[in-house]
């Protein structure tokens, strides 16, 4: 053994031995490449541990968070408005909805957040796994005022004329958030007040406050870019493009989605005051889609329809078209029974429903199984089950000759060509029951050949010229007519017994899709009208037979066990809530079970359209 096996290191440089680039003996601290051998020096120290990285997410697959002392798990991705919503916090915003894309450009949602320096935009920033979040900090009230002294800077106190009122997210968080006077100095800033974009939509600029969410709108989902914003600073305005209008058939959603009264609607703008309407959720019969609505109403009269929420039909949209088609429910309408046809130009004598249905009971019974069926697929499921059933096995039909309106135009978003609401539904009924469906063309080829001379009409719609076919009805000899609205067809009729439209009783559609679908009734039905269903069981019991529904969903009960497709339909637990809570309240237009001013319908579960 040399005397250098038996020294201790002392950490001083050495020469290095022959052959070899590396210090025998290196600094205290230093590495090496390549370590000693055993017998002239100690084992190395183990490797110094590796930093931690962020610990293991709590729940796998989903983050979890601490909003305002609250903790909340949600999916990867969920912005910090949608997770507050969860545990109850309320974070205000103007431009956000969660079915576009983010603009994060009202700055009204902004929220502390611990892993961030300044306030952070809600819409905009996802949340992170052990992520703290304060809502209701100093310094986010102090934010939140500072906008809204700015929104409200230059906007105009239209509040007592606006259509908006009771529906304005401004109003709202005025008193919420700011509720103090204004401390401009000298005149607001002037703008159009009365900017017409298009047919249906008028822009009052001065209460616009640049949210850009009908811009984001006509970009992203009907995918009809005819909206910009030009301009800059305090006089940056929305407007159409040069040479251009707002004319797409999904233009009045923009009036849906603005927070403030500046977008309105041509046909609804100074019409009627938000609390003083109700909403009854509903079903839009414009086409065979089947949008989910809300009704809005008062009295007996319906003002206007609006988009209800449908992830699996409408998401939260709805077409021009549809939305016009609230005004057959107001003008038109059948109010009275009427017996014998209309002479020359005189009013024909209204006579009391029960003497109609006698002299309509009359009438069929001299004719029974010669009585050719005129059935309309914009009527509901249960008028159709209840007057087919009549009409089979009171009148011995075994044919059904299909009416309706006109086939239209159909677009690339929501609206399909068949102008009917419950087509698929009349198919249904009719193959449950036995009874084949013959096109409305086979009817007048029948007329015309005198091969028909009596006709019972559940609904006046045609699809041909109404002017033409009522000619060819003027020969028949008995022509019982449920009509919800007068036209050319119902003037023809020997008897005219008034139907009620759909808004007047609970009922279900089946969309063209195969979907069965529940609507609320309004309010009750106008004049002497009762629905298709009870016409027809007035009918039935005036012929000598048993009806003894008294509701429409008695009638579902007990003739839909007949079609095998509403088997699993549960017409009571699909009925849509009419109500914010139990009681006789019904909702109101500026709530439908929210705060006043959330015209989003909800926080849908996934984005898009």
């Amino acid at each position: 053994m040399s005397d250098n096996d038996t020294k201790k290191p002392t950490g001083d440089a050495q020469p290095p031995p022959k052959g070899s680039s590396q210090p025998s003996n290196p600094p205290a601290g230093a590495k090496l490449d390549t370590p000693p051998a055993a017998h002239s020096a100690p084992t190395a120290p183990p490797p110094a541990p590796k930093p931690a990285g962020p610990p293991p997410p709590k729940n796998p697959g989903f983050i979890t968070c601490t909003i305002d002392g609250k903790e909340v798990v949600v999916k990867p991705g969920t912005n910090m408005i949608e997770a507050a919503r969860m545990v109850g916090s309320d974070i205000p915003y103007f431009c956000y909805h969660p079915r576009l894309s983010i603009a994060a450009n009202c700055r009204m949602c902004m929220v502390e957040a611990s892993n961030a320096p300044k306030l952070v935009p809600g819409c905009q920033t996802p949340l992170v796994e052990g992520q703290v979040i304060k809502t209701t900090t100093p310094k986010v009230k102090e934010q939140q005022r500072a906008v809204m002294e700015f929104l409200l800077l230059n906007h105009p106190v239209d509040c007592s004329i606006c259509d908006q009122a009771g529906e304005c997210k401004l109003q709202d968080y005025y008193m919420r958030y700011d509720y103090r006077p204004s401390r401009l100095e000298g005149g607001k800033v002037m703008k159009n007040k009365r900017k017409v974009l298009g047919p249906r939509v008028v822009l009052d600029q001065e209460r616009c406050i640049i949210c850009s969410r009908c811009v984001r709108f006509m970009s992203e989902i009907p995918k009809e870019p005819q909206l910009g914003i030009f301009g800059r600073g305090s006089h940056e305005v929305i407007d159409t493009f040069p040479g251009s209008e707002l004319n797409s058939n999904y233009s009045l959603n923009t009036v849906d989605i603005c927070p403030v009264g500046a977008l309105l609607s041509r046909d609804f703008r100074f019409r009627a005051r938000a609390w003083f309407l109700s909403a009854a959720p509903s079903v839009c019969t414009g086409c065979s889609r089947g949008c989910n609505t809300y009704t809005d109403f008062m009295a007996q009269d319906t003002y206007r329809y609006r988009p209800r929420e449908n992830e699996a039909i409408n998401k939260s949209w709805m077409c021009d078209h549809g939305r016009s088609t609230y005004k057959d429910l107001n003008l038109g309408r059948v109010l009275s029974a009427v017996v014998g046809r209309q002479q020359g130009g005189t009013a024909r004598p209204e006579v009391a429903r029960k003497e109609a249905i006698q002299a309509a009971g009359k009438a069929l019974a001299g004719v029974k199984g010669q009585v050719a069926v005129l059935a309309s697929p914009v009527a509901s499921n249960e008028d159709l089950l209840a007057t087919l059933t009549f009409a089979k096995a009171t009148l011995g039909a075994k044919e059904i000759y299909v009416g309706g309106r006109p086939q239209g135009q159909a677009d690339h978003f929501l609206l399909t060509a068949d102008r009917n609401p419950n087509r698929k539904g009349l198919e249904l009924i009719a193959q449950g029951l036995g009874l084949t469906l013959k096109p409305f063309e086979d009817l007048v080829k029948a007329i015309d050949g005198g091969k028909v001379k009596a006709l019972y009409a559940v609904g006046t719609e045609v699809p041909g010229n109404v002017e033409t076919f009522a000619q060819a009805a003027a020969k028949l000899d008995v022509f019982v007519a449920q009509a919800t609205n007068e036209s050319a067809l119902t003037a023809q009729a020997t008897v005219l017994l008034p139907a009620s439209a759909h808004v007047e009783f609970d009922g279900s559609f089946v969309q063209v899709d195969g979907i069965v679908q529940r609507f609320r009734k309004a309010y009750p039905s106008k004049g002497d009208a009762l629905a298709h269903w009870a016409l027809a069981a007035e009918l039935t019991r005036e012929m000598g037979g048993t009806a003894a529904w008294t509701s429409s969903r008695e009638v579902f009960r007990e003739l839909g066990k007949a079609v095998a497709e509403f088997a699993q339909f549960d017409w009571d637990k699909a009925a849509p809530p009419d109500r914010e809570k139990p009681g006789i309240n019904p909702l109101p237009t500026a709530a439908d079970g929210r705060p006043p001013g959330y015209r989003e319908f909800g926080a849908p579960r996934v984005r898009g359209i």
